[in-house]
């Protein structure tokens, strides 16, 4: 059998063809579309209206997917394995439409997991006038980009990767190398190679006119060609060398120093970078198969009865009879977390399929004094009968509210994105609620957007009243701006503007403003920095937070002079500029000026925060933002940044209340570079490969030993499909890095539960060097990527300061719903295993102290080691990692200490029989130190030095204290079981010692100090008891 058959059908009007190909899945499962329609074409020509057919060109197939939707298959490229149709039916029907564009659409549907149509199906202006404003704005960078010079461009595709340079004297061992290196140049057009010795110190543009002029010499060039002609590009990999700084400042280069490795680049004439820029630029891509998440079924259209709650009993029906209880909806206006007046709280009605209130709300504020960023906030409850009492904005007991049920809430603007105060009717679908520790129901800090899973949702339906026979609109800064205001100028503000104080309330003023802690103000306090915000924006403009804080929101007047002294406000450092991006601080003034002051962001800088900007993203009430735009630009000019933008979104885009917003941003970043739409499209096979893969581990290993299951494993991935899917791909953990080909041979799968797949790339061009990479599928490594986005942080700011701890931030990246990748530090093992291969007796192993000095090149290896263990005891300690035995501590074979599996921080630590198992701060025990003494007992010369390591790189960290403090708060938004309020935050306020004096810092940290080193004989036991109850070795 052919595996083929064809009928024909006859459609109406102007007698189209349409064909229907049955296919047999064993037969052209595996093959491309484009196959199956030269078949089609070959049966169609003995047809007897095969006459009336255009080019085939001129149709496409259709199938039925997995979500019993209609789907064009517009890349005919993809194989039908991975297109999944519901039935191996396709049918051929005439294109309609544009099909470059229908094309693009696909693969966007396809990257970002979520069908365009669904934005059109959402049938929302603000979605609408957002994809235009968005596409035109993406677009219009995508043209300039065009325009730029080979230079230019490739700062933007290939943006440098640079080590930090120290700011002021080193206080520290940054070694900066005095000897002459060896490096080795290879010319890409001829293939020839010849190895310099030049000085560390020299720039590229150096090193590649000796490699010109030695060219010259060998091959008796007539003319020399200008070094500003080339740029030097790392073999193997998609990173580049030039620009006005030393070799030893580049990673690549100071990478190979600390390894002992020479450097191998390659010279790159212009007129390729050119080509490479244009190729890019007149792409509109051919697919990589791709298996994509269905998109979700079609809505259904749901009729609601105004003024009713649509609610099943069912589906929230308590173990007690559910004639005990009564529903109550409970309302309040919030500006950010304040909440602009009092809430108020419905009559109780019983619980039934529709229950109906037709109440009246009101709240004690006048229409006039809301602020812009107002939302109305609701909370859906039940009540229990006998114990029903008088509903109280007051702060319930924990009794009152254990009798309080929370069911649901939700949030809605009183203005819309076009500053119309909103009328009418509105649903609002609500999210389920879940009682927390505060007991509060309402939650002002949630999204904005109803729940889109309407079929389940409880649905609240509300009327806001029309105020006049008009629309209602908020008046723009000219209005608002109270006359007098208007009338001066902004320069004109700090000289008469500035009333004369007395040197008491200077003073005062003065205090309030140090105040380290963060306690509320008391009120003359506020009253105080108010009367004096003039003077705070002349003196201390950094201080703008807390003016911002006591600003009374629901007063017109306040509003007005607020938003009309910012307009004069300095521009403030990024540290501030960072504070202002909390949840606190909605104003949409506030935000601009904000992302204004973080303009002056470098990319190097932005990208250490990335993490951290895109979960504000979740604060923002409108689509339409500036964070949004802001963020969106910086992408679109360095490749880098656009890279990890694009997989924080879309690593989110399993979660319905973000959904839309950064499916959105993520269509508007495609359509701006369609050539890395194409490059991350085959990241995302990859990615969908190795969970198919991990999917089979985990059933296969429960009906097979360990080899049988490797055995079958690389049975799968000998497949062309998966041959194909894992090679010549860019790295999502570090896009510079090329994952050449797969070797099957050396990957394997991990013992834990979710079999996390250990995979192994060779490039050869690169010096096949392996690179290995770990994808767990089924464990959220979101606070693993927090964590070693904080160490990362702390290294830069340490070799700011000219101290180079040795630290090892491996790749960590969440790419979907509890999916991800974390980078293999090759050459490196645990040190359980370094000890149990040391010793005959797991039981003595964690006492064998001399296991730890076996390695070549002991001197050099002890420094590394000595540098990295103060580095992570510093970091272990102010981050509060926790869970810390000797299989999650691991040592390079250069000697390098660094740390894995970040499950815990922040103190929460692991307890055993309701008692806390980590006693001690920090990890330090003998076993360390006897390696960090070189193995003699009175060595206190060294470990005085490791001392002092460990305090100046403490010290450094207090410096930059509130920087770690608002990076952690922002994160507040990602919704982490271990930092979720103020509280998670207080513990790097304590180990960071912040509000003490610097001598009383360094005493505490030296009482840490003192503590780890007496108490770890504790760590000692534990590390016994881990090594006893887990076999370590492989």
């Amino acid at each position: 059998s052919s595996g083929e058959g064809t009928g024909l059908d006859w459609g109406t009007g102007d007698l189209l063809p349409i064909w229907d190909v049955m296919v047999q899945p064993a037969h052209r499962w595996f093959h491309p579309a484009v196959g199956l329609s030269q078949v089609v074409w070959r049966h169609a020509q003995y047809e007897p209206l095969y006459h009336m057919l255009n080019d085939p060109e001129a149709y496409v197939f259709t199938c039925i997917n997995q979500t019993a939707e209609q789907q064009e298959l517009e890349d005919e490229q993809r194989r039908l394995c991975d297109i999944q149709p519901f039935l191996p039916v396709l049918r051929l029907v005439a294109r309609e439409g544009d099909r470059v564009k229908k094309l693009i659409n696909s693969q966007i549907s396809l990257l970002i997991g979520k069908g365009l149509h669904e934005f059109d199906s959402v049938r929302d202006p603000e979605v609408n006038d957002f994809r235009a404003k968005m596409r035109q704005f993406c677009e219009e960078k995508a043209a300039k980009r065009q325009q730029l010079s080979w230079m230019a461009w490739m700062e933007y595709n290939f943006p440098l990767q640079l080590e930090p340079l120290a700011k002021g004297p080193r206080t520290g061992p940054l070694r900066v190398p005095n000897k002459n290196i060896f490096v080795n140049v290879k010319f890409e057009s001829g293939g020839e190679s010849f190895t310099f010795q030049v000085s560390p110190k020299e720039f590229p543009v150096m090193l590649m006119s000796y490699a010109i002029k030695k060219q010259a010499t060998v091959f008796r060039h007539q003319t020399v060609e200008s070094p500003e002609d080339y740029t030097l590009q790392v073999k193997g990999k998609c990173e580049y060398l030039y620009g006005n700084y030393p070799l030893y400042q580049f990673q690549y280069i100071r990478s190979c120093l600390h390894h002992g490795l020479m450097p191998h680049l390659t010279m790159v004439h212009f007129s390729s970078i050119i080509a490479m820029r244009d190729e890019q630029t007149n792409c509109t891509a051919h697919t990589p198969k791709m298996v994509s998440k269905p998109p979700p079924l079609p809505k259904k259209k749901v009729t609601m009865r105004a003024h009713r709650i649509p609610f099943s009993p069912c589906s929230h029906q308590p173990e007690t009879p559910i004639c005990f209880f009564s529903l109550v909806v409970q309302a309040g206006l919030y500006h950010g977390n304040e909440m602009l007046c009092k809430m108020v709280s419905s009559a109780e009605v019983n619980v039934c399929s529709e229950p109906v209130w037709k109440q009246r709300l009101d709240f004690d504020i006048s229409i006039c004094d809301l602020p812009r960023m107002a939302r109305l906030c609701f909370a859906l409850y039940a009540v229990i009968e006998k114990a029903k009492k008088a509903r109280s904005t007051k702060k319930k007991s924990k009794k009152a509210v254990s009798e309080d049920c929370p069911i649901a809430w939700v949030n809605v603007m009183l203005f819309d994105y076009k500053d119309q105060l909103k009328t009418g009717e509105c649903c609002l679908h609500m999210w389920s609620s879940f009682p927390d520790e505060k007991g509060e129901l309402l939650n002002p800090m949630g999204t904005v957007q109803s729940n889109p899973n309407t079929e389940s949702a409880a649905a609240l339906v509300i009327c806001f009243p029309s105020v006049l026979l008009h629309p209602v609109y908020y008046p723009s800064f000219d209005l608002a701006a109270s006359p007098r205001e208007q009338s001066e100028l902004p320069g004109h503000f700090r000289f008469r503007l500035s009333p004369i104080r007395s040197c008491e309330q200077k003073q005062q003023l003065r205090e309030i403003l140090e105040r380290r802690s963060h306690t509320e103000l008391y009120e003359h306090e506020k009253d105080l920095v108010w009367k004096m915000r003039f003077e705070i924006r002349d003196q201390y403009p950094e201080a703008l937070a807390k003016l911002l804080i006591i600003t009374k929101w629901n007063k017109h007047e306040d509003v007005a002079q607020m938003i009309s002294l910012l307009q004069s406000w300095p521009e403030l450092p990024v540290l501030n500029a960072l504070e202002l991006l909390d949840f606190s601080f909605p104003d949409r003034y506030v935000g601009s000026f904000t992302i204004n002051s973080l303009k002056k962001l470098t990319d190097d800088e932005l990208f250490q925060y990335l993490l951290q900007l895109v979960q504000v993203l979740k604060y923002e009430s409108y689509l339409d933002c500036e964070l949004t735009k802001f963020l969106l630009d910086r992408a679109l000019a360095n490749r880098k940044i656009g890279h990890f933008l694009f997989w924080h979104l879309r690593s989110e885009m399993h979660v319905p209340a973000v959904a839309l917003r950064f499916g959105l941003i993520l269509e508007a970043y495609c359509r701006g570079s369609n050539y890395h739409m194409k490059v991350l499209m085959k990241q995302g096979e990859a990615l969908n490969k190795m969970k198919a893969l991990n999917d089979f581990i985990k059933v296969s290993s429960q009906k097979a030993t360990k080899p049988q299951a490797k055995e079958m494993m690389h049975v799968c991935m000998k497949q062309e499909t998966y041959l194909e899917a894992l090679s010549n791909l860019q790295c999502p953990l570090n896009p510079t890095v090329i994952l050449a080909e797969v070797c099957v041979d050396h990957c394997t799968f991990m013992d834990s539960k979710m079999k996390p797949l250990w995979i192994v790339f060779n490039n050869e061009e690169a010096g096949g060097r392996g690179v290995g990479i770990i994808f767990k599928n089924g464990d959220d490594l979101r606070q693993d990527m927090l964590t070693l986005q904080m160490i990362q942080l702390m290294d830069v700011l340490w070799k700011q300061e000219g101290l180079d701890l040795r630290m090892t931030p491996y790749g960590c990246l969440s790419t979907g719903d509890k999916t991800g990748l974390i980078e293999v530090v090759m050459h490196s093992d645990t040190i359980a295993n370094i000890q149990l291969n040391k010793s005959n007796m797991a039981a003595t192993a964690a006492f064998n102290k001399d296991a730890l000095l076996n390695c070549e090149a002991l001197e050099q290896a002890i420094e590394e080691f000595t540098l990295s263990c103060a580095g992570y005891c510093v970091a272990t300690y102010v981050l509060g990692i926790g869970d810390r035995h000797s299989d999650n501590i691991m040592i390079r074979e250069t000697g390098q200490l660094f740390h894995i599996d970040f499950g815990h921080f922040l103190g929460n630590f692991k307890t055993k029989f309701g008692i806390n198992r980590e006693r001690v701060p920090f990890i330090l025990t003998y076993d360390f130190v006897h390696v960090i003494q070189q193995g003699k007992t009175n060595n206190s010369e060294k470990f005085e030095r490791f001392r002092d390591y460990c305090e100046k790189a403490y010290m450094i960290l207090r410096c930059h204290g509130l920087l770690f403090l608002h990076l952690f708060a922002l994160m507040k938004a990602a919704g982490l079981p271990e930092l979720s309020c103020s509280k998670d935050i207080q513990y790097l306020k304590d180990s960071l010692a912040l509000g003490k004096t610097d001598e009383e810092a360094l005493k505490h940290f030296r009482l840490k100090f003192n503590e780890a080193l007496r108490e770890s004989w504790k760590t000692k036991v534990n590390w016994l008891a881990h090594n006893v109850s887990k076999d370590n070795r492989q």
